[in-house]
């Protein structure tokens, strides 16, 4: 073999695997609803009106970056500014981490994704996007206040029967472990609540929970 084919095919194989790494990119990892929450800038209520095509810029050989501009009027705001939304930014497709939207103003969406200021904000595949009508009563009163009061609480995911906490903050996921599914009963009825102790603990219920609460029902 010439010696410069070992370094050939390298080259080669580096160059492949660079080609593929735009259909790994949206690998998304499985969160709760409230991470979804505490990780975004804006959480909104909201209905996708109308959507185009436009240039964001251009990448560094020049070639312009395309986005689907989604013009979108809002009903309510959970987390975000004090200016509503009135665009939401994605990429083109699933396959560069897209998040598609029906327009057309009849259904009504969860969307919770990054800030870009003056009433924008950029959602992908991996941001919590979903029909309002999708979600649970739990879910949608935790939105008010109950998401919030957990941001400083660690949600854990569990994949295998046993798993432990690590910390007193700490919240084990075992919707997957228990049940096969991410949208299992603990991502549809709980909540990860910080107790006044410093602790945190699933919390489940309707009622809004008291900042002191220490007493809670388990999953």
């Amino acid at each position: 073999m010439p010696a410069a084919l070992p370094g050939l095919l390298a080259w080669l194989a580096v160059l492949l695997l660079g080609r593929a790494r735009p259909a790994d990119a949206c690998s998304c990892s499985p969160i709760h609803p409230q991470q979804a929450f505490c990780n975004a800038d804006v959480v909104i209520r909201a209905k996708a009106v109308s959507a185009k095509e436009v240039d964001s810029g251009n990448d560094i050989y020049g070639n312009p970056i395309k986005r689907i501009q989604y013009e979108v009027k809002q009903i309510k705001m959970f987390k975000g500014p004090d200016k509503d939304i009135e665009f939401i930014y994605t990429a083109p497709s699933t396959a560069v981490c897209g998040q598609p939207l029906d327009t057309g103003g009849k259904k009504e969406y969860l969307i919770a994704g990054k800030s870009e200021g003056n009433g924008k904000m950029h959602i992908t595949l991996c941001d919590l996007v979903a029909t309002w009508d999708s979600l649970s009563p739990t879910q949608k009163k935790s939105l008010n206040q109950r998401y919030q009061m957990g941001c400083e609480c660690k949600i854990s995911r569990c994949l295998s029967i046993p798993c432990f906490v690590s910390s007193s903050d700490e919240c084990l996921w075992t919707d997957w472990a228990m049940e096969k599914i991410v949208g299992g009963r603990q991502a549809k009825h709980y909540a990860c609540i910080k107790r006044s102790d410093g602790s945190c603990a699933w919390y489940r219920g309707m009622a809004p929970p008291k900042q002191e609460f220490l007493d809670i029902e388990d999953p």
